[in-house]
């Protein structure tokens, strides 16, 4: 049974020797890749950081084949990744406040066309009655704006105002 065991045991460190000789290999290569792509400073693109991060995950021995970057850096992108990881992860699904329903707003306009004297406390009086729970601010926003209408002393001044300008005096 303890020959079984280290015999498993020999070849799965096979198997991890030339897994970490493969890994080694496309770090290295991808290095070249980035190497030969930019001019005087090495051009680090997205997919080459995706591809450290990945790296870093799992590969235990991703530093000892960095020649272009630090390890430091690589872990500040993977620490970074997973900062806007959790941060979309966790982000409010409908942020701000609820939306007033079009059912709603067509009650509050009608009501306010059909009872031009009443004003927004009024309103919000009644739609409380009716079980409505909304602000009476929220009201005051969703009415009409009715045109004012003259009084009658300027009435009585434009009236003047025409027949004077008829020759009328």
């Amino acid at each position: 049974m303890k020959k079984t065991i280290n015999f498993i045991k020999t070849i799965l460190s096979k198997f991890n020797l030339i897994a970490n000789l493969t890994a080694k290999n496309l770090a290295l290569h991808q290095q070249l890749i980035v190497l030969n792509h930019s001019i005087k400073r090495p051009q680090i693109k997205i997919k080459d950081r995706l591809f450290w991060i990945i790296l870093y995950l799992f590969w235990n021995n991703w530093q000892d084949s960095l020649i272009v970057l630090k390890p430091e850096t690589v872990v500040g992108w993977h620490k970074k990744s997973f900062r806007l990881f959790w941060k979309w992860k966790s982000r409010s699904k409908n942020p701000g406040r609820p939306r007033i329903s079009q059912e709603i707003r067509n009650l509050i306009y009608n009501m306010a066309m059909a009872n031009p004297l009443w004003g927004a406390p009024r309103i919000h009086g009644e739609l409380l009655k009716l079980g409505i729970n909304i602000s009476e601010r929220t009201v005051s926003s969703l009415m009409p704006k009715h045109p004012r209408k003259p009084c009658p002393s300027q009435i009585f001044i434009s009236v003047d105002l025409i027949d004077i300008s008829n020759g009328a005096c």
